[in-house]
């Protein structure tokens, strides 16, 4: 059997390992922990890889982690069915490998941004045990192991978000973000212990098979919806993202943006693939739509007046969530209905997948070009900040491809998946189009205002001995700004190999709950 069957476990484990030994490294100097950083990132970012090509290739991929059987044989002879079931299909395959882009990204910034500072094993161990977590969430194949990783990938972030204790604005904004991870996390285990009440079963195919429509099923789709909503930052459960965004090293709000999406696949996964029979009712679609133009307006309304670079930047994260939650619920709304589905449901489906691509990746440079202005200057205000263009062209250069994506410029890889979102949205209601463009328009004055304030105009004297940033922070930059690049020239491509495969596995409950069954038979394995 190919080792690449173990491609799963190594996802998990790879990171795992860097977190358990980041210590061990720093005993060996500053050299050593950051190139084990580094060839990390880079083998869990390699694995992700191959793990998406070996799914696109071959189907959904089962693992049983601790055996090739269903059921652990004690030395005793009792068997019991204990396992950790990973199922990874093209939708979360492909959020496994824009995380891992995201977090190698973050990595690599990280090296120079973070040398000035102490106690970087620890930053180390955290931000791989965060990883773990978060690559965790998008391949388990049952709940309550979701619960588990998602309380990882939580508990890690609170100690990155705080990394720099000595500001008040750190404490309070990883305090703000723990309360609400906690409370999601408890509303996502009581909707758990709810399912496993009555179906005796946590693995999310079995449920999708058997689940029924009742009170408990409907009180633990309300938990599950509250408590993943609340962790992608939409509103009006946004209070955290900001602070926490904005205050974060930039490194790691880069791979927080990830993060949050996988809490976002979970909102998915929940209402496709569990209760995806049961939506015949639009009342879900029809919250999860609102939730999205709420987002959408209410942050890109917040984003124009911020003077401070991440608050803004942190403020459009909740404006962009608004957009793949209006192009999911729109897709929802048309799950039942076969032509509707056709005429456009499966198109808004690929305008919010399309999405969720485009902004891990630009939203991931614009934090690291922030992150980047605040190295060289020292300073956040966008009033404290002029002619900086002359100084970081390299940054600027970067910034403008970053934000002509966001602004949905075309012929920039943002403009493609909001054109599908408009296309499908404008078919259910215009006013629902109207809004997503009128949050494009805001959107690209808000970074108009950036790029005019911090890089353009006259040089100001306190910045007369400010220089590009070191090269590691460029690479970072750069990782994201040629993925940003790469989709913006070769759309076909992208929506045919990235796109429309993750779109379609999402929509096929019976395919992820037959990989189960089927692999069941066969006594596990890939």
């Amino acid at each position: 059997m190919s080792w690449q069957v173990h491609l799963p476990a190594l996802l998990l484990a790879v990171p795992l390992l860097g977190a358990f030994l980041a210590p061990l490294t720093a005993l060996g100097g500053k050299g050593l922990r950051n190139t084990w950083f580094v060839l990390v990132s880079a083998a869990f970012t390699v694995i992700a890889f191959l793990l998406w090509t070996r799914v696109g290739s071959t189907g959904t991929a089962i693992y049983v982690m601790g055996g090739q059987g269903w059921n652990l044989a004690l030395p005793s002879g009792m068997s019991i069915p204990v396992r950790i079931l990973m199922e990874v299909d093209a939708f979360s395959a492909f959020m496994v490998l824009l995380s891992a882009v995201a977090a190698l990204a973050g990595a690599l910034f990280s090296i120079a941004f973070m040398d000035r500072f102490s106690g970087l094993e620890k930053f180390v161990a955290l931000y791989f045990l965060m990883v773990t977590g978060m690559f965790g969430m998008e391949i388990t194949g049952d709940f309550f192991n979701f619960f588990v990783f998602l309380e990882i990938s939580s508990v890690a972030s609170f100690g990155l978000v705080a990394f720099w204790r000595d500001r008040g604005e750190a404490l309070e904004a990883a305090f703000k973000y723990m309360l609400v991870s906690t409370l999601g996390a408890l509303m996502v285990l009581v909707a758990v212990a709810f399912l496993y009440s009555k179906y005796n079963v946590v693995n999310m195919a079995t449920l999708g098979k058997v689940i029924e429509w009742g009170m408990v099923e409907k009180t633990a789709l309300v938990l599950f919806l509250t408590a993943l909503a609340m962790k992608c930052g939409a509103v009006p459960m946004h209070m955290w993202m900001p602070d926490a965004y904005a205050e974060a090293p930039a490194g790691v709000t880069c791979a927080l943006i990830a993060v949050s999406q996988a809490s976002l696949y979970g909102l998915f996964r929940v209402t496709y693939t569990i209760f995806g029979a049961f939506m015949g009712s639009p009342v879900i679609p029809w919250v999860i739509i609102v939730l999205g133009v709420l987002s959408m307006f209410i942050g890109v309304s917040m984003a124009v007046i911020q003077k401070e670079v991440g608050r803004l930047i942190a403020y459009h994260s909740v404006s962009q969530v608004g957009y793949m939650l209006l192009g999911f619920g729109v897709g929802l709304l048309a799950l039942s209905d076969a032509r509707a589905m056709a005429e456009y449901g499966f198109t808004a489906l690929k305008g919010g997948i399309y999405h969720i691509v485009n902004y891990t990746m630009y939203k991931g440079l614009l934090f690291l070009s922030a992150g980047a202005l605040y190295y060289a200057t020292g300073c956040r205000n966008l009033n404290d900040m002029g002619g900086l263009g002359r100084k970081m062209p390299k940054t600027m250069v970067l910034f403008m491809i970053a934000a002509a994506a966001i602004a949905g410029l075309p012929p920039f890889n943002g403009f493609v998946s909001k054109l599908y979102l408009y296309e499908s949205t404008f078919a259910v209601h215009p006013i629902l189009a109207v809004f997503a463009m009128v949050t494009s328009v805001l959107t690209l004055a808000s970074f108009v205002k950036i790029f005019q304030t911090a890089f353009l105009g006259p040089a100001l004297k306190k910045f007369e001995n400010v220089r590009e940033v070191p090269g590691t922070m460029l690479i970072g930059m750069s990782v994201l700004g040629v993925a940003i690049l790469a989709l913006s020239l070769f759309p076909t491509w992208s929506v045919n190999h990235l796109v429309e495969p993750a779109a379609k596995a999402l929509v096929d409950q019976a395919s992820y709950v037959g990989a189960v069954f089927a692999a069941s038979l066969t006594g596990g394995g890939l």
